[in-house]
């Protein structure tokens, strides 16, 4: 069974139907409803349960959803815009100041949240914020000249808050970690496939709860990471961490 919340992306991924028949089941629909989906699908006996919590390249390059700073798109970041009202524009646009720098801090962990909020601010007075190429503008003017030349993008931290926020997906990791594990049969594995800190350390420290309970032994002391190799192929694999635990 594949979950996807982005229409697209189960379209994409329609090909396995040809190379797995009805073995394969897709669902349009968010992880967070992982009980209810494998319920409603007769989907039972559960072994294995990979959560990936990255997004796609498709979804970076998409025209119009506004996820990416390498091409100027609409403020959207939703991943499903019938399931999801709010939009980045309209926190840029609408939310206050001290709402913005919050989370710019908390879920971008942007050192400059608060000059950039201020800016967003001072900005949106002359008229309404409506593109990335504006955002990223808006973004330079509030960081030094020695913050363009980092390793990432001076624009990343800024553009990964707005989509969480938008999409609500730390709140969504938390809730689906609890269904992941009930739904998992005896010796079953959960593999957790996350991509900033943010997300690890919210699956680590479930994990960490869920073994004193006694639910769970953990098959990777450490979290797995990419190697040399991996990386020359794939850059973006860089942030990537992978934690496995099988179900007592």
């Amino acid at each position: 069974m594949g979950i996807d919340l982005d229409p697209q992306q189960i379209a994409a991924s329609q090909w396995l139907h040809v190379q797995f028949k009805d073995r394969i089941v897709l669902v349009n629909d968010s992880y967070t409803n992982l009980s209810e989906i494998v319920e409603r699908k007769n989907f039972e006996k559960i072994n294995g349960v990979l959560l990936d919590l990255g997004m796609s390249s498709a979804q970076l390059m998409r025209a119009q959803k506004g996820f990416s700073f390498q091409i100027d798109q609409g403020l959207d970041m939703r991943y499903n815009d019938e399931l999801t009202f709010l939009t980045a524009e309209k926190i840029v646009n609408e939310w206050p100041e001290e709402k913005i720098m919050e989370i710019l801090e908390n879920y971008g962990e942007e050192k400059f949240a608060k000059k950039i909020a201020k800016n967003i601010i001072e900005q949106r007075k002359q008229g309404r914020i409506k593109t990335t190429f504006q955002l990223i503008e808006i973004i330079k003017d509030a960081t030094p000249s020695t913050y363009w030349h980092q390793k990432i993008h001076y624009a990343t931290r800024t553009f990964q808050a707005l989509r969480i926020a938008v999409n609500d997906e730390l709140e969504n990791i938390k809730r689906v970690l609890p269904d992941a594990i009930s739904i998992l049969a005896p010796e079953g594995r959960l593999a957790v496939l996350s991509f900033h800190s943010l997300e690890d350390r919210i699956v680590k420290n479930f994990l960490a709860q869920e073994l004193k309970k006694g639910t769970i032994k953990i098959l990777t002391k450490k979290p797995i990471t990419a190697s040399r190799d991996e990386l020359s192929k794939n850059p973006r694999a860089r942030s990537a961490k992978l934690r496995v635990v099988i179900k007592i």
